[in-house]
């Protein structure tokens, strides 16, 4: 098992143009927070004390979310490459065992998705930084990568079952050009979660992925929010969190971080068993 995952890390790290594209919607949504998205999302509230570290950090907390999707399925492309070139075959037919196989595709995922995912969490918090903001404590600096490793868990569940349909590399790009375009909306990236129609908002909640990007900003703003809401109303507070999908309200309770968790590792349970009873079934 680790030798496949040894080996399907080096073959996606020496395609750069898979590596690239698994940071896609990352670049995007960088590019549009910088051009515009930034500015139109703090309209009003400018005079607002932290407001630069409050956003940034709500940007980073959202691109880790959306990069733990994203980089699991570029790495998740490999398997698919390998099922179209009928490499697989040769594997199958080698000592290395069917679960073995599974595991190196499943293994070299992950761990594709928290390098990169860690990745951008430094490079984000350096940025946060030289805007004017502050490194997040080591409390809450150890909750996130205790999130990403979670995050990573439930989105590659996910990617996994949505690829183990492929067989054709161009089923797939297609499909993973659909997710990286969409997967910004969905996890209220693009458009925060307050300005959509109430039925949009319901399919929102109701996507795993965004409970991971729920628990990201609930930690990494909770540093700016104690500053930039310094003495202002309870209810100030909750429009914000729901507007910006910090939070999400369910019969008027917030969800909290402890219930994001729960959502990550359900998600993880239950697409990674739907993953493999369908591998098994086209197997029969």
């Amino acid at each position: 098992m680790w030798a496949m995952t040894k080996r399907n890390l080096k073959v996606f790290f020496r395609d750069r143009s898979s590596v690239f594209f698994s940071l896609l919607a990352v670049f995007i949504i960088i590019a549009l927070y910088a051009v515009f998205l930034g500015d139109t999302i703090t309209g009003g509230m400018e005079d607002v004390e932290g407001i630069d570290f409050l956003m940034n950090s709500w940007i980073i907390a959202g691109i880790l979310a959306v990069i733990s999707m994203t980089s699991t399925l570029g790495a998740f492309g490999i398997m698919v490459e390998d099922r179209a070139k009928k490499i697989v075959k040769d594997f199958t037919v080698s000592p290395i065992g069917r679960g073995s196989l599974a595991g190196g595709y499943i293994f070299c995922a992950f761990a594709v998705g928290v390098i990169m995912s860690l990745l951008a969490l430094v490079a984000g918090e350096i940025f946060i930084v030289a805007s004017g903001g502050e490194v997040l404590s080591m409390e809450n600096m150890l909750k996130v990568i205790g999130g990403i490793f979670l995050s990573v868990l439930s989105s590659s569940s996910i990617v996994l079952f949505i690829v183990s349909f492929f067989k054709s590399q161009n089923a797939f790009g297609t499909a993973s050009t659909v997710i990286g375009t969409l997967i910004g909306f969905l996890t209220g990236v693009y458009i925060p979660i307050g300005s959509l129609p109430e039925a949009v908002q319901g399919i929102i909640r109701a996507f795993p992925v965004s409970y991971s990007a729920s628990f990201f900003r609930t930690v990494m703003t909770e540093q700016p929010a104690a500053v930039s809401f310094a003495g202002a109303p309870e209810s100030m507070v909750r429009d914000f969190d729901t507007a910006l999908g910090v939070k999400f309200e369910f019969g008027g309770e917030m969800t909290t971080p402890a219930a994001c968790i729960v959502v990550m590792v359900i998600t993880a349970a239950a697409f990674y068993a739907l993953s493999i009873w369908n591998l098994s079934r086209k197997k029969k």
